[in-house]
């Protein structure tokens, strides 16, 4: 067997890696079918960034109909029928003043008798995929596999990408968010957007993979004019390590401190990202038990805005336990009341008005 081809059925794992570079997530638009999709990033899964050519990958056709989803194995020739219609769709990339227009695929090959197709990435993609040193975003293949919603994916990766953004979340336009999924003409009004693609990309995204997020809507005026996405690690899932090497904002880091990362994460009541669980400890020169006593100090402390940047002058400046420090109600001499942070979900998720809510807990 020639050396370049991959046998999918042979070896493929779940926990393969989609690899992109991040300008190629954030500055390209494409209508692809989630049958479709799953096709694209199997594919993708193949490909090692430090390749120096897109590979031809050769898969079983019984086991690439079990990926598409068609359930009749006598219906073979419903596969070149759906790599055909694949390699129409048109993928456009924004470079500056140029528009780059380009299929996603450079061949199929079917073998009659064989029971083998082969498919090839097209040569136009390798600047995205290929020789990727920084500024890229992978995850496991596993993430995307089971998803319903066409437009999951593709968030997925879009939030993906902003992980580790250092305000702890990334702001899009709805125009730019429409632009990117290709549902300019689609849910016209505002609420069937909402309640067709985030609603449901926001569910999935909680139930099968590695990240979650609540979204705050902006209005200018009285309409939704963008949507700020906060971004969890989904903690019910396995978190993979490969996350905290994606993005050029954090630097790649030894895998050793990941477990490190995790544990300040642990700390908080409130989710904090990797990357600000990383500037803890980098401040706190990784003694996790400096972070653990300025967080118990941060309890009985009044008036904090924003807990890490609070916390990261504590450690530089070695708070202690200060009498004066107690957290008391500006109103009254009662302990402070905590947020319920599952009513505060609902809110910022757009289910709940705030006026209807009490936010504190019981």
């Amino acid at each position: 067997m020639n050396s370049n081809i991959f046998l999918w059925g042979d070896y493929m794992e779940k926990d393969y890696l989609v690899v992109k570079s991040n300008y190629f997530i954030m500055n390209s638009n494409y209508d692809l079918s989630l049958q479709e999709q799953k096709i694209i990033l199997t594919l993708a899964s193949l490909v090692r960034k430090d390749d120096e050519e897109f590979k031809p990958y050769k898969f079983k056709i019984a086991e690439f109909m079990e990926l598409v989803g068609v359930e009749d194995k006598s219906k073979y020739t419903e596969i070149p029928k759906i790599t055909k219609e694949l390699m129409r769709k048109i993928l456009e990339i924004h470079e500056g003043n140029t528009l780059l227009q380009v299929a996603w695929l450079n061949s199929a090959r079917y073998e009659k008798g064989s029971g083998m197709v082969t498919l090839k990435f097209s040569p136009d993609l390798k600047p995205y995929m290929l020789q990727l040193k920084e500024k890229f975003t992978q995850y496991q293949l596993a993430n995307i596999l089971t998803m319903r919603s066409k437009y999951s994916p593709r968030i997925y990766e879009i939030l993906k990408c902003n992980e580790f953004k250092k305000q702890g979340y990334i702001e899009i336009e709805i125009e730019e968010l429409r632009k990117l999924l290709r549902t300019e003409d689609m849910y016209h009004q505002y609420q069937d957007f909402k309640r067709k693609i985030i609603i449901q990309t926001q569910k999935e995204l909680k139930k099968l993979t590695d990240i979650s997020f609540v979204f705050e809507e902006i209005k200018t005026g009285r309409k939704v004019t963008s949507l700020r996405f906060y971004i969890n690690q989904n903690k019910t899932k396995k978190v993979i390590d490969e996350v905290a090497i994606v993005p050029k904002e954090i630097e790649t880091h030894p895998l050793q401190h990941l477990e490190l990362i995790k544990q300040v994460q642990a700390i908080f009541e409130v989710d904090i990202t990797a990357l600000q669980a990383k500037e803890l400890l980098n401040t706190a020169k990784d003694d996790i038990n400096i972070i653990k006593e300025k967080y118990e100090i941060s309890k009985i402390t009044s008036d904090i805005k924003n807990i890490v940047g609070w916390m990261l002058k504590a450690i530089k400046e070695d708070y202690k336990v200060s009498k004066g420090n107690v957290k008391n109600d500006n109103f009254n001499d009662y302990p402070q009341r905590k947020y319920d942070f599952s009513k505060l979900e609902s809110v910022l998720s757009g289910e709940k008005n705030i006026e209807d809510v009490n936010l504190y807990k019981e």
